[in-house]
């Protein structure tokens, strides 16, 4: 990123880059990957950035959403409701009935008590909207606890014995249509193995269902494929043929039924870097601190995730390199983005690169110490 430096003059720091034409490649290679025809919803949490979301349009994909807002949004800048799905353990009354007047595509059921609360709302509607039931398939996702959704543990979903159990409930509600079943065993999963696992599990799900007479014209999977945080040039891109098919080989659809994801990090996670600026350089004991002028409050992830994220100097021509803690200036210990990082000996005003920022990062930045909004800027193609 050094031949950057130049575009960069000027820029208050901290601030967010984007590579639009990465993110129009990432796009290309998932469209050339899905060669199944499978419907792909974008995971709109990831990234909510216009700039970032009307390509992503353009490219044909759907909106996964997680909050009435985010409909709004994906509503706002074009998405057909036929292609807006609704997901959260915690619709409000609010952000249901706006989703029934809009005609969404489906709402992903995250409880039996929702699902009466949106029969209810549908009823006085006089309308009747697609419903999947999300599953707790209890799959270990292997990766960090904190963004792991599909074991028993999680709040997410509902077992499928609870499912089973409320077969003739959900036939004798008659202000919702049953469309199918949703799974998502969490997030940043780099081993297809997982999704060959969940894959079984499906399976041997969907089986019990058709038995019982249950229709399922509609499988939806989630997400989660992950990215690579460490060397974000040598894999700018996921491995999507590999996801695909790992699910084409092991999922046994049923006869014309389609088959929906919902794929976030992985589409947009390399395209963004957070651009800081070396504020001072301190030593404590054995331990150099590099003080940035990003927080926590620009980049969310390594506070809550304990994640690590590729930070390189831009700006340093030495060839010495030396161990870093680098940290920000938010008043929490927890604003830390790397320790012991190794960057070539750095100054006071050198710029350093957070790479693979486009997910999770400009979307839950704040204003925590009443600290500025990191401003988004763009490399276009």
């Amino acid at each position: 990123m050094k031949d950057l430096l130049q575009q960069f003059s000027g820029i208050e720091t901290p601030f967010y880059w984007y590579d639009l034409s990465l993110l129009d490649r990432t796009l290309a290679a998932l469209k050339a990957a899905n060669k199944q025809g499978y419907h792909v919803h974008y995971a709109l949490k990831a990234n909510h950035n216009p700039e970032i979301i009307s390509r992503i349009k353009a490219a044909g994909l759907g909106i996964d959403c997680v909050s009435g807002n985010e409909v709004a949004h994906a509503l706002k800048h074009g998405f057909d409701p036929s292609d807006v799905v609704l997901a959260g353990v915690g619709k409000t009354d609010k952000e249901i009935t706006y989703a029934i007047n809009h005609d969404i595509f489906s709402f992903n059921v995250e409880s039996i008590e929702e699902l009466k609360v949106i029969n209810e709302i549908a009823a006085s509607k006089g309308k009747k909207p697609n419903i999947s039931i999300r599953i707790n398939p209890a799959i270990d996702a292997g990766t960090h606890h904190k963004i792991t959704t599909g074991s028993k543990e999680n709040k997410f979903g509902i077992s499928d014995e609870e499912l089973f159990r409320s077969t003739d409930l959900i036939k004798s509600l008659e202000h919702i249509h049953f469309i199918g079943v949703h799974y998502h065993i969490g997030s940043q999963i780099m081993d297809l193995n997982r999704f060959r696992n969940l894959s079984v599990r499906i399976n041997e799900i969907q089986t019990g269902l058709v038995e019982q007479g249950i229709e399922l014209p509609h499988l939806n999977v989630g997400g989660g494929l992950g990215i690579n945080y460490e060397d974000p040039d040598g894999q700018a891109i996921p491995d999507f043929e590999g996801y695909f098919q790992t699910f084409s080989e092991n999922l046994k659809l049923l006869p014309g039924q389609q088959l929906h994801f919902e794929l976030g990090r992985s589409i947009v996670g390399q395209c963004g870097s957070l651009i800081t600026r070396v504020l001072y350089l301190k030593e404590s004991g054995a331990t150099k601190f590099l003080i940035v002028d990003a927080g926590m409050t620009d980049l969310m992830r390594p506070a809550l995730y304990d994640a690590e994220h590729l930070a390189q100097n831009l700006s340093s021509e030495s060839s010495k390199v030396l161990k870093y803690d680098l940290v920000g200036p938010v008043c929490e210990s927890s604003d830390v983005f790397n320790k012991g990082i190794e960057l070539p000996e750095s100054k006071r005003g050198d710029l350093i690169a957070i790479r693979s920022c486009g997910a999770y990062g400009e979307t839950m930045k704040n204003e925590y110490n009443l600290r500025s909004l990191a401003k988004p800027y763009y490399s276009r193609p």
